[in-house]
């Protein structure tokens, strides 16, 4: 009995043996892959960092350019508002030349000393062509929009 008894106890460490080494294999494969991981990891990591360098570096270009643009834009919205106020000023100017050529036009139209009796029948009034301009340009100048362009 006592040889069976060795046996049985010999055979169970054999097969205790046989799972150990099993799981070495298995734990052997497994810590493997976990290595490949690890490599494909600290490749993943790597680009990371240097994609991050990158962004960094065109973040700070980005900025530098709009600090430029914002000082390059700023100048020339200045530039704009004084030529727009410029061109008001002398839209004003033109105006005021314009209405007073006008007013020289109608005082200088020759004045006949009667008056034409009204026609029996409507027909269109005669006007000379310096008449008709000064009128176009009287009506060119009435009908000016609120900003100071005509219409």
């Amino acid at each position: 009995m006592s040889h069976s008894l060795g046996i049985a106890i010999e055979s169970l460490v054999a097969v205790l043996l046989l799972l150990t080494i099993g799981y070495c294999m298995l734990l052997n494969s497994r810590l493997k892959r976990l290595k490949a991981d690890e490599h494909s990891l600290k490749a993943t990591i790597a680009e990371l960092i240097t994609a991050t360098e990158i962004a960094e570096r065109a973040i700070g270009g980005l900025k530098h350019t709009v600090r430029d643009v914002n000082e390059h834009l700023g100048n020339q919205l200045t530039a704009a508002a004084q030529m727009s106020d410029q061109l008001k000023r002398q839209l004003a100017e033109g105006d005021n030349v314009f209405r007073r050529l006008s007013k020289i036009a109608v005082a200088a139209r020759p004045t006949t000393g009667t008056e034409p009796a009204a026609p029996a029948a409507p027909a269109a009034p005669k006007i000379s062509a310096a008449q008709a301009v000064a009128a176009a340009a009287q009506a060119f100048s009435d009908r000016r929009r609120t900003d100071g362009l005509a219409a």
